[in-house]
C-alpha cells in the first residue's frame, strides 16, 4: 500500500484534465455484470495495517496461493511498516542531503538525527543519545568499550548467557584486540529463564567493570533489570541493557528508570521491513557524566546569528573528525536513512501508539501461548514475556518440518545456539500474526511430536 495524500479538489482536478466525470469511468470498459460482482466490502474506520491484510488475502485467490504464517523473531521482528514512513523517507529532501560533514550545509539531515537521538532518550528514560550505531550487536560491543574508557582499571565482562548470541559473538570480538580483559559468560536459571542472580553475585566483585544483559532476553523473557543493575552498582561496576525488540520500551519500565547507565538496543522494530535479515539501526543512550566517552556522533541544538534554531555536530571523537589514538570509535557511517525511518515511524506512533501496539503484541502473545497450552504444548521458561516464548518440545526439528507442510514458519530451534536447550523452539507473536493462526500453528506443532 501506498499513502496517497490526494484531497477531493486534487482528484477533480486530474478528472478534469483526462475529460472525465466520475472515478468510475475510468472502468467503464470493464463489463457491468463484473464491476457489480467487485465491489470489496471493508468495514469504515479499519486500521491501515487490517485493510492491508485484507486486501493482500483477495490477491493470494488470483492464484490460488496463501502467504506463510510466520512466528519468526530472535532478534529481527515482522511489524508491520505504515505506508507513510515509506513516502516520507522517499522525499527528495532526504534523498539529496548532503552528508554531514559540514553541518551547516545538511540542516535537514542533522535535524532528523537529532530528533533521532531525542526519541531514543524519551524511550530510554537517560540523559543523552547518539547516532551511527551499526546495529543492536554492534552498539552493545561499543557500549562495552565505552564502559572500558570510563573504568580503565578494571577487567572483568559478565555477558548474561541470555544475551543474545550475536549480540555476544560480536562483543568478544571487539574485546579481542584488548589486553587484560576477561569475559564471563553469567549462566540463566533453568527454570524462570532469566539471568542467575546468585551466579552473578560470584562475579560482582572489584574486578567487574560491567554487566550486558538482554531486555528482553534471547528467550522473550523480561529480565529483573532493577535487581541485576542494583547487584551490578554494589560492585562499582556500569550496567548495561541491550534491548533486540524495541517495539517493549513502548510498554516495560524503561532502562533508565532501573538504574542503567548505558542502554543500546536495535530499532529494526521502528518502521524498518525485515529484508532478508537487514539492516539494523543501532542506539545508544547514557547519563551525561559519560557523555565524552560515546561513540559515533552527536548532533546538538543550538542558534545562528540571526537567532534562527539551528543544528550542528557536536563531541564527534570518531576517527574522522580527530586523531585516530584520541578517537572513541572508527564507525564510519551514520545509518541516517534508517535512523530517519525510525524517527518517522515513532512520529507517526506517538507514546499512546506505541504502547497500544507493544499491549496488542503482549496480548496476542499470550493468548497464543495460552493456545499453545490447550493443545498439550507448554513453555520452556516460567519468567514473565513481552512477544517472544520459548517451548518445550520433543523435538523441535519435527515440528518445524511439520509445521512448514502446513505453510506456518513455526519459530527458531534455539538449541544451535544453546546446546542445552536442544527442546526449546522460539516462536515470536506480533501484530501481524492473527488469531485464527495460533490454531494452526498448535495443531501443527502437536502433530510433529506425534
Amino acid at each position: 500500500m501506498r499513502f496517497m495524500p490526494h484531497t477531493d479538489s486534487d482528484v477533480a482536478s486530474m478528472l478534469e484534465t483526462i475529460g472525465a466525470r466520475h472515478l468510475d469511468d475510468l472502468i467503464a470498459h470493464v463489463p457491468a455484470n463484473l464491476r457489480a460482482s467487485a465491489t470489496i466490502n471493508l468495514e469504515r474506520g479499519r486500521s491501515e495495517a487490517d485493510v492491508v491484510h485484507e486486501i493482500s488475502a483477495l490477491a493470494d485467490r488470483n492464484t490460488g496461493a496463501s502467504g506463510f504464517a510466520s512466528f519468526l523473531g530472535a532478534g529481527y521482528y515482522r511489524h508491520y511498516v505504515p505506508a507513510a514512513v515509506r513516502a516520507v523517507i522517499a522525499r527528495a529532501e532526504f534523498a539529496t542531503s548532503y552528508t554531514p560533514y559540514q553541518a551547516e550545509a545538511s540542516q535537514g539531515t542533522t535535524q532528523a538525527i537529532f530528533e533521532f537521538q531525542t526519541l531514543i532518550t524519551q524511550l530510554t528514560a537517560m540523559e543523552v543519545a547518539n547516532a551511527s550505531m551499526y546495529d543492536g550487536a554492534s552498539a552493545a560491543a561499543e557500549a562495552v568499550l565505552m564502559a572500558r574508557r570510563l573504568m580503565p582499571k578494571r577487567a572483568v565482562v559478565a555477558l548474561s548467557r541470555a544475551l543474545w548470541p550475536d549480540y555476544r559473538a560480536t562483543i568478544r570480538t571487539y574485546l579481542s584486540a584488548l589486553k587484560g580483559i576477561e569475559i564471563v559468560e553469567v549462566p540463566f536459571d533453568d527454570v524462570t529463564g532469566a539471568t542467575d542472580a546468585a551466579a552473578l553475585d560470584r562475579v560482582a566483585n572489584d574486578r567487574l567493570l560491567c554487566t550486558v544483559t538482554g531486555y528482553p532476553n534471547a528467550f522473550g523473557v523480561i529480565e529483573p533489570l532493577g535487581a541485576i543493575t542494583e547487584r551490578t552498582h554494589r560492585a562499582g561496576a556500569l550496567a548495561i541493557s541491550a534491548t533486540a525488540e524495541g517495539i517493549a520500551l513502548g510498554l516495560i519500565r524503561a532502562p533508565g528508570e532501573l538504574g542503567v547507565d548505558i542502554a543500546v538496543g536495535e530499532g529494526q522494530s521502528f518502521g524498518l521491513p525485515l529484508q532478508y535479515g537487514g539492516p539494523g539501526v543501532g542506539f545508544m543512550a547514557a547519563r551525561t557524566a559519560h557523555l565524552r566517552q560515546m561513540p559515533g556522533r552527536l548532533v546538538g541544538q543550538t542558534r545562528d546569528r540571526d537567532g534562527r534554531r539551528a543544528f550542528c555536530l557536536t563531541l564527534n571523537t570518531r576517527e574522522q573528525h580527530i586523531r585516530r589514538e584520541r578517537a572513541t570509535s572508527n564507525i564510519c557511517t551514520n545509518h541516517s536513512l534508517c535512523a530517519l525511518a525510525a524517527t518517522v515511524y515513532l512520529s507517526l506512533m506517538g507514546r499512546s501508539g506505541l504502547r497500544d501496539l507493544a499491549e496488542r503484541n503482549v496480548e496476542l502473545s499470550h493468548r497464543a501461548a495460552e493456545v499453545l497450552a490447550a493443545a498439550g504444548i507448554q513453555r520452556r521458561f516460567s519468567g514473565p514475556f513481552f512477544n517472544e516464548f520459548a517451548l518445550k518440545l520433543a523435538n523441535p526439528a519435527t515440528a518445524l518440518e511439520a509445521a512448514e507442510r502446513k505453510q506456518i514458519l513455526a519459530g527458531v530451534p534455539l538449541g544451535d545456539d544453546y546446546p542445552e536447550l536442544s527442546d526449546a523452539l522460539l516462536v515470536s507473536v506480533t501484530e501481524m500474526n492473527r488469531g485464527d493462526e495460533f490454531t494452526r500453528l498448535a495443531a501443527a506443532i502437536a502433530g510433529g511430536q506425534r
